[in-house]
Order: C-alpha cells, then sequence, then structure tokens
C-alpha cells in the first residue's frame, strides 16, 4: 500500500467524511482585513500580562524631604492647603523649592510659605545671570546670595542654561566652570548652604535621531529638548565636575544624578574622586528602575551621597519611587511612557538606605530643615 493510500486508510478509520484532498489542503479559517489606520510608536501602550506579586505603595515608608521642587511661593492659600494635604498623603515632610528666584522675589516666597505652613518648605535662591559681562558679576552675585541667605534661603540652584544657553556681552557661551563665577561657589561653601546644579541634558539629546536612540519618542514628542551641540554632552558635564574640583569647600548636588544614572559604574568612580559632590534623585528613577541588581549596589555603596527628589509636582507619580526603592516588585510601569520605554524593578532597599535617601543626607547638607518632623 502506498503512502497516499495508507493515510486515506487511516481517515476512514477515523470516521472522517471528507476526501483525502480536502484534509490536506486545509488551512486556518480566512482572516477579515485589517481596515483599521496604521498604529503609530506614539500610540503603542501594551498592556503586559505577566502575572507576579504587586506591592503598590502610596506613601513613602519615611518622612521625606524632596529636594527637588519647582513651586509658587505665592500660589492662592487654597491652592497651597491642597499642596501641603497631598504632602501629607505621600509621607512628604519637607518640600524644597528651587525657583526661589533672589531679592524681593526670593523674599516674598519664603514669607509666603512661612506664614502658612511653617517648616514644611525650604526655598533656594537662583543666580541672575543679566549682568553677567559687568567686569564685577562675580562679586556682585555673591553679594546677592548672601543677601538671599540672610532673607532665609537655605541653598542655591543653578539652571541648566548655564553651560547650554547663558551667553555674554560678546556672544559666547558661558561655561559651567567660567572663573568669573567662581565668588559665587566660594560664597557658598563660606555660608554653608549646598548648591544643587542642573547641567546639561540626557546624553541621548545629542546623538542622531534614528532607530538606535532610545530617548527617540520622548524627541519625537518633544523636538525642542534636542541638543546639536556645541557643546556636547561629555564637554558640559565636564565643565560641571572642574567646578566641583575647585571648590573643595562647597558641597554641591548635581541633580538627576548627573545624567549618567545609565552608567552607574562611572558615577561611582567620579564620586569616589570627588567628595563634595552628591546626586538628587529628580526626573530620573526610571535608571535605576531598569538596573536593580546593580543599583541596589550601588545605593547601598553610596548612601551617604543620594537624596530623594522629584522635580515636577504630580502627586500620582510618587508612588512609582516609592516602589522602585522600597518593595522587590518586577516589571511594572513608569508613569510617562516617553521618558522611559521600558518597565521598573524594585530595589528593595535596607532600612538604613532608605532612611538617608529620604531624609538623612538632606537634614545633614540643607541647614535650617525642622528635625522634629522626622524619627
Amino acid at each position: 500500500m502506498t503512502r497516499t493510500q495508507t493515510a486515506a486508510a487511516m481517515v476512514i478509520m477515523l470516521g472522517s467524511v471528507w476526501p483525502l484532498d480536502a484534509q490536506v489542503r486545509r488551512g486556518p479559517p480566512s482572516v477579515p482585513p485589517d481596515t483599521s489606520a496604521p498604529m503609530t510608536v506614539e500610540a503603542y501602550d501594551p498592556r503586559s500580562t505577566l502575572v507576579v506579586p504587586e506591592h503598590p505603595v502610596s506613601s513613602a515608608a519615611f518622612p521625606f524631604v524632596d529636594v527637588h521642587l519647582h513651586l509658587n511661593g505665592l500660589m492662592p492659600r487654597a491652592q497651597m492647603d491642597q499642596l501641603v494635604r497631598d504632602m501629607d498623603a505621600l509621607n512628604l515632610a519637607v518640600g524644597v523649592n528651587l525657583s526661589g528666584g533672589t531679592g524681593t522675589q526670593l523674599a516674598r516666597q519664603i514669607e509666603a510659605f512661612e506664614a502658612a505652613y511653617p517648616g514644611r518648605f525650604a526655598v533656594f535662591a537662583n543666580v541672575d545671570f543679566g549682568d553677567i559681562e559687568d567686569p564685577e558679576f562675580g562679586s556682585l552675585a555673591a553679594a546677592r546670595l548672601e543677601a538671599d541667605v540672610a532673607a532665609g534661603a537655605r541653598g542655591l540652584k543653578i539652571f541648566k542654561s548655564l553651560g547650554l544657553w547663558i551667553t555674554d556681552a560678546a556672544g559666547q557661551r558661558v561655561p559651567v566652570d567660567d572663573p568669573r563665577l567662581d565668588p559665587i561657589w566660594a560664597k557658598a561653601g563660606e555660608l554653608g548652604i549646598p548648591v544643587l546644579i542642573h547641567s546639561g541634558d540626557p546624553s541621548p539629546f545629542w546623538e542622531p535621531m534614528d532607530e538606535r536612540n532610545e530617548r527617540w519618542l520622548e524627541l519625537r514628542l518633544r523636538p525642542r529638548r534636542r541638543q546639536v551641540g556645541p557643546p556636547s554632552f561629555e564637554q558640559v558635564l565636564g565643565e560641571q565636575l572642574t567646578m566641583f574640583r575647585r571648590h573643595p569647600e562647597t558641597t554641591f548636588i548635581a541633580a538627576h544624578l548627573a545624567w549618567l544614572g545609565h552608567d552607574l559604574g562611572r558615577l561611582g568612580r567620579i564620586l569616589d574622586e570627588i567628595p563634595n559632590m552628591n546626586v538628587g534623585l529628580g526626573a530620573v528613577i526610571y535608571e535605576p528602575g531598569r538596573q536593580p541588581r546593580f543599583a541596589r549596589e550601588f545605593f547601598i555603596e553610596y548612601q551617604d551621597r543620594i537624596l530623594m527628589g522629584k522635580d515636577s509636582w504630580a502627586p500620582d507619580e510618587y508612588p512609582t519611587y516609592f516602589r522602585v526603592l522600597e518593595t522587590a516588585d518586577e516589571y511594572f510601569p513608569y508613569y510617562r511612557k516617553y521618558h522611559a520605554f521600558w518597565r521598573m524593578y524594585g530595589l528593595d532597599l535596607p532600612e538604613e538606605v532608605l532612611r538617608k535617601v529620604y531624609f538623612e543626607n538632606a537634614l545633614r547638607i540643607i541647614p535650617g530643615i525642622d528635625r522634629s518632623r522626622f524619627p
């Protein structure tokens, strides 16, 4: 009996009434053509089918200091009341407003915060670079900073415009380590206040807008964030580090993990070299959250140098920070897809590390915070 005859006999034995040829040719049912509009990568946001233990955290394990907020101290009282209620729900004990300004603007903000909620806010001053062309700019800015601290400022915040966009009267870019600014950093050290500085942007912002750029989606949605240089990412970072080294008596907090959260090994070597440098977590929890084992080791090793911060005020986004820092959860979403086109994992940090990141480091570095609000 041939192979075909044998197959036909098997079909008959199984009770099939279909001809053999129909059995052989039969395939999956036809699928109607897809007439929907093509989906873009911006819209693609799949729901994970992974089933794993989940431990959402709505409130931090300890009262914490957020060292990176941008607030308006002159907001209406009802808005401030809601702000504090939201802070209480998160266990946010003290918020640091980095957008204090200088002079009268700063003084009015400090007065408004203290009148409404004494001890709940610390305000940092800012530098006015409008008179950078003045030969005495450094000493003038240092004097303004001293007056701002006398008015109640607890620190100094430098925005990323320094090193990227600020130019002098000759139209030349003012680098972060410009010697004309040295009196400012020296004065901060003399006054015992920290300088929280944001220099540069994520390194992929300088890279080609192609399929290999992991921040492609963000740059597609926010094209003004793209950097074309000069200066380069490495140049701005190098200027910042040079300035830190030049002023060892001044305490610096590099915002956003110095934009080196993707290379914690390198960041650790820099921290080893520059003992007056610390780092904040503002807007970059997605970096440690995608490398939980290595990041956990980093947080334990540098637990005295990392400060909790969020950046933009959005109460519903804080739980992602808490969950990354406090739990061992796996593969949970970040709150803003275009920042992190990947999932988060928890670091499950020890209690003593959480205490330092959440409040102890801030109490040591930022003067005048009410210690009674913390365990």
